[in-house]
């Protein structure tokens, strides 16, 4: 029963992986070709809001809260992705910046350090955010949910992680034109 449980949940992810790759795949390229932000950050949203739906039914389907929990858990979790979608946002910026400086031969080692401090960083600020809210939901709602909150969310992440490695060209050094 909890294996099949996992693996309704485990789907659920990779459908939400499906989305996040679609919006790998639009925002390098729109955002390296400099299209209108507006457009771009506007169908961004709304899939970022048909993703986050389907985090959600995973997080149901994952963890069938209780009422009391659900009380407890979803406005702190609600809290959570507000902070988690920032560090998307960073994350989106440090991918078309890659992009843009890659597609015109301008990688320099200067700006390949910038970008490797920030993607470091922005791995760092995802741990702290994790810690941050797995000590949240452990003390308001238990331990057990607080660890099942880190166990989706690594998972989530390593999805979405892998999705966009597999998109990313290899990194060139500048041109020297």
């Amino acid at each position: 029963m909890e294996r099949r449980k996992t693996q309704r949940a485990t789907k659920g992810v990779m459908t939400m992986n499906r989305y996040f790759v679609f919006l790998v795949l639009l925002a390098g390229p729109l955002f390296a070709q400099k299209a209108p932000v507006d457009n771009t950050r506007a169908y961004l949203e709304i899939l970022r809001s048909d993703f986050n739906a389907d985090k959600v039914a995973v997080y149901n389907r994952a963890l069938q809260l209780t009422e009391p929990e659900a009380k407890k858990f979803w406005p702190i979790y609600r809290d959570y992705e507000r902070e988690l979608m920032a560090l998307s946002d960073q994350r989106l910026d440090l991918i078309r910046d890659f992009f843009t400086r890659q597609d015109a031969g301008k990688l320099t080692d200067e700006a390949s350090k910038d970008i490797a401090n920030r993607w470091l960083k922005g791995v760092q600020a995802r741990l702290d955010l994790w810690k941050k809210y797995h000590k949240k939901i452990s003390v308001a709602v238990s331990p057990t949910r607080g660890a099942q909150f880190l166990q989706l969310e690594n998972q989530i992440a390593l999805f979405i992680d892998i999705a966009i490695a597999s998109e990313m060209p290899a990194i060139a050094p500048a041109s020297t034109k």
